[in-house]
């Protein structure tokens, strides 16, 4: 049933054809690329591509806008080209803390999807605003990485677009497919910040309001980055969480930090999955520290080692040698007071601290 609905979806989408443009002229900024192959008139998408594979309702519901998407912009025109992956760089803004296939599970099964059903849907990159013959993604870099593991050339739509256009789209994307985790967010918003976009701008590539915008700013800056990409996108982590490690951080100082760089550096962090990583670093600087007794004062030796704890209890001092220190040492101190403690009395010395 759920195969049957998801080749329904795309049919009613495309009018019962495939996913492959007609033939247009070739755009100014796509000419030189070989035009993909066209697939037969009226051609029905493979079996393959279209059978369920145990999606969920929501990811039928993803790739029917993908392919409403892909069918928008056939319709204005645009080219599907094959282009190289070594030919294609990231967006000049990262969105994703996500290691590929360390905290992003549904990556090992689009690369198996892509393998067995071939791309359906195409990236969209603009020309490389700087290098001739390259060219940025705008938005599909998991499909740019699923193709690069596989070897494969990558499905692009290539489109002239502006610093705005492009953050715009990559925005728009990631707020209708994968969406991203709050503090995801919350560093693409401070990186568009530091990079001189209007709040305007930024606002609508995250379907933000200006109140939610703040709060995404405030965390980010709130939590040191170094932090942040060790933890990673913390998926089930949200704003009060962020926040809550973000005061562990302001208030903590510097031992704050010497606890989190002792804990982002242990392999049991390092193994754990990202939310995981979130919540032992939030333990960590939570977990407080036992602060010495100031009536309490050790004694070391040259060594560095404590040989003796002076203990002071009121007007009361004890002096605790440890079991270690040689008993001729302790009886010639012993002596050396009682001669020392007569001849601060008759140096006009008093018996009374008040």
């Amino acid at each position: 049933m759920a195969g049957r609905d998801r080749k329904n979806s795309l049919k009613a989408l495309f009018g019962g054809e495939g996913l492959t443009p007609p033939a247009t002229d070739p755009a100014p900024e796509t000419k030189s690329e070989p035009k993909a192959e066209p697939a037969a008139p009226h051609a029905r998408t493979s079996s393959g591509a279209i059978k369920a594979m145990g999606l969920s309702l929501s990811s039928i519901t993803r790739e029917a806008e993908e392919a409403k998407a892909l069918r928008q912009a056939l319709e204005e025109g645009e080219r599907v080209v094959a282009l190289e992956t070594d030919r294609i760089d990231s967006s000049f803004i990262s969105d994703r803390l996500s290691d590929a296939e360390r905290d992003d599970p549904d990556f090992l099964a689009l690369v198996d999807s892509i393998r067995e059903n071939g791309q359906q849907v195409p990236i969209l990159v603009r020309p490389h605003p700087e290098q001739t013959g390259r060219y940025q993604v705008a938005y599909g870099h998991r499909r740019l990485k699923a193709a690069v593991r596989l070897g494969a050339t990558v499905k692009a739509i290539v489109k002239g677009l502006s610093d705005d256009e492009l953050v715009l789209a990559q925005g728009k994307e990631n707020a209708e497919r994968r969406n991203l985790s709050f503090i995801e967010r919350a560093l693409f918003a401070s990186a568009l910040v530091e990079r001189g976009f209007d709040r305007k701008v930024i606002g609508d590539a995250l379907a933000v309001q200006k109140s939610e915008l703040s709060r995404l700013l405030q965390v980010a800056d709130s939590v040191p980055v170094q932090y942040v990409r060790a933890i990673g996108p913390a998926p089930k982590a949200g704003r009060e969480r962020w926040m809550a490690l973000g005061q562990l951080f302001a208030t903590g100082g510097g031992a704050a930090i010497e606890k989190a760089v002792d804990e982002v550096h242990s392999e049991k962090f390092r193994s754990a999955d990202s939310d995981r990583r979130f919540q032992m670093l939030f333990e960590r600087l939570t977990r407080s520290r036992r602060r010495p007794d100031p009536r309490i004062e050790d004694l070391t030796g040259p060594d560095g080692k404590v040989f003796a704890r002076v203990n002071r209890k009121g007007k009361g001092v004890k002096i605790e040698f440890q079991a270690t220190v040689d008993a001729g040492f302790i009886a010639a101190l012993t002596e050396r007071l009682d001669q020392d403690y007569a001849a601060f009395l008759k140096a006009g010395g008093t018996k009374d601290n008040d």
